[in-house]
């Protein structure tokens, strides 16, 4: 069983409907969301993956018929990746890597691209082979699993949600960051930063929630933290998204430009495909 149990969306829960309407013994398909692929039996209107693990032809017409969820199926036990408290966290299919949506609010850039090829392209911006690189608001980790990918050699890694962390548990594409050159930190970035030695990162990723979610992840007050615990010629990639234009045509990333430059930072440049900024100490 992959260690992570299996995963399915709708459009391969209809593939396999659709051998099993042809009568056939046997469907290759992917179980961890395009990370591989294998092949399975169809018995007796059954998909069988392991010993313990089967799915009924009823179990996936229930998962054909929920677009956009991932179901999860471990120990026999078939739950979608999602979770409704104080929001409503899923996790959502794309072409490969899921991404993180919060109340309706997608925690990645999407349109044109994998959640994970993006993150991946933020990293770039900033990490160097050989850095110390702090992650702040980590998510399902993949600017962290970039990171250690262009090289780096630690990575602390900070989310605040107990509820994404337990997520991405399940998510295939998270499992890179379950390692030892990885530090998984469970805190509220806003107040962790302040206690982290000064000059003690080479780049940061700083990939917040929106404004509207976490607003002072955006003020003059963290960026100087940032800039504190970067060492001489750090680098920062943020991601600030773009929102609305505001009052007499300054954009939202213009805004957080200015407070970047006030906070000490140098070389604060916009990189507008990535809805972001790079910043240098």
């Amino acid at each position: 069983m992959h260690k992570t149990g299996y995963c399915f969306h709708a459009a391969i829960a209809r593939q396999v409907l659709d051998a099993m309407a042809r009568d056939e013994d046997s469907i290759d398909i992917s179980v961890d969301l395009n990370l591989s692929c294998g092949t399975f039996a169809l018995c007796h209107d059954e998909l069988i993956l392991d010993a313990d693990n089967r799915l009924s032809m009823e179990e996936l017409q229930q998962i054909a018929g929920k677009a956009n969820r991932i179901f999860h199926l471990q120990h026999g036990l078939l739950q979608v990746l999602e979770v409704r408290g104080e929001g409503y966290y899923k996790l959502v299919p794309t072409d490969q890597a899921p991404l993180l949506e919060i109340s309706g609010v997608k925690m990645h850039i999407s349109k044109g691209i994998n959640p994970f090829e993006s993150a991946g392209q933020m990293a770039a911006q900033v990490v160097k082979k050989g850095d110390r690189v702090l992650d702040t608001c980590s998510g399902l980790g993949y600017a962290a699993s970039a990171a250690l990918k262009l090289g780096a050699r630690e990575v602390i890694s900070v989310e605040k949600s107990a509820t994404v962390m337990a997520l991405r548990t399940k998510n295939p594409w998270s499992q890179r960051i379950f390692g030892a050159d990885i530090q998984l930190v469970h805190a509220d970035i806003y107040d962790y930063i302040r206690e982290l030695t000064t000059e003690s990162f080479d780049s940061v990723i700083h990939d917040p929630p929106r404004f509207s979610l976490a607003g002072e992840l955006y003020g003059e007050g963290f960026y100087r933290e940032i800039h504190r615990v970067l060492k001489k010629r750090g680098r920062l990639f943020h991601y600030t998204g773009n929102p609305q234009l505001l009052n007499r045509g300054s954009s939202f990333m213009d805004h957080a430009a200015q407070r970047l430059r006030a906070s000490g930072f140098a070389k604060v440049a916009k990189v507008a495909e990535l809805m972001g900024i790079t910043a240098y100490k």
